[in-house]
């Protein structure tokens, strides 16, 4: 039977909010988790699993290549991956430019192609991926014109990738959280009133999401499920 240790997961934008979230319940669990961010992680994310820092940025296929294989030099599989890394600046038809276009994009979509696509290559007796998306995929949030289109785009990513993969036993799920307490959110000075608006009348901490990806990558409980998207929203967001 294999140790914890000997389970990988991947987790990009593990920096900060819910990347870093997600890897504190994986270290939690006694996982080896690979944090993946554009800058080294220095400070401590605890747990009795190993933390291996990562510096690569999602857009470049041929950077995350050489940071997983730096990672797991010792040639070790990969069970599971968290694509989290992702950016929201405001955007509409007036103010979008082609540069913002291709940031967007290129970190919210690109990127989730580029690791998936390195992972699962490392990947060899099934897996699971998580894409994170957004409610914004499926509700229209004023002034984020890119970004929303953007998370559209990862929930039809992920049902692609799940028919792609099923063959070879790796699953593909997604999660699109609402109002989550990130420090990116709290910056927007709109979490107050985003809080009076939802239905259970909170935004979520960013632990409670990062369980789910937990729960959707390990053990039975998910083992049948591929292919869809799970939004957190509190209620605001219903499909």
């Amino acid at each position: 039977m294999r140790r914890a240790i000997d389970h990988v997961v991947v987790v990009t934008g593990a920096g900060s909010g819910m990347g870093r979230s997600t890897a504190q319940v994986f270290l939690r669990e006694g996982w080896t988790v690979v944090a993946v961010d554009i800058a080294p992680i220095s400070e401590t994310i605890d747990g009795p699993g190993r933390l291996i820092s990562a510096v690569a940025d999602v857009r470049d296929r041929a950077a995350v290549k050489a940071a997983l294989d730096a990672a797991l030099d010792g040639g070790q599989s990969i069970d599971a991956v968290a694509n989290i890394a992702g950016i929201y600046p405001p955007s509409t038809l007036d103010t979008f430019d082609e540069a913002t276009y291709r940031r967007v994009f290129d970190i919210n979509v690109l990127g989730i192609l580029n690791v998936t696509a390195e992972a699962v290559a490392r990947m060899d007796s099934g897996g699971s991926v998580v894409n994170f998306a957004s409610v914004d995929a499926f509700t229209v949030s004023p002034g984020q014109l890119l970004y929303g289109a953007s998370k559209a785009a990862v929930v039809m990513l992920t049902k692609e990738l799940a028919l792609e993969l099923a063959p070879r036993s790796i699953r593909v799920n997604g999660i699109a959280p609402g109002w989550v307490a990130t420090p990116g959110n709290a910056a927007t000075g709109r979490m107050d009133a985003a809080a009076a608006s939802i239905p259970l009348g909170r935004v979520a901490q960013p632990e409670e999401i990062a369980e789910w990806v937990w729960l959707l990558s390990h053990g039975s409980h998910a083992a049948f499920l591929t292919g869809e998207t799970v939004v957190l929203s509190g209620g605001d967001v219903m499909r």
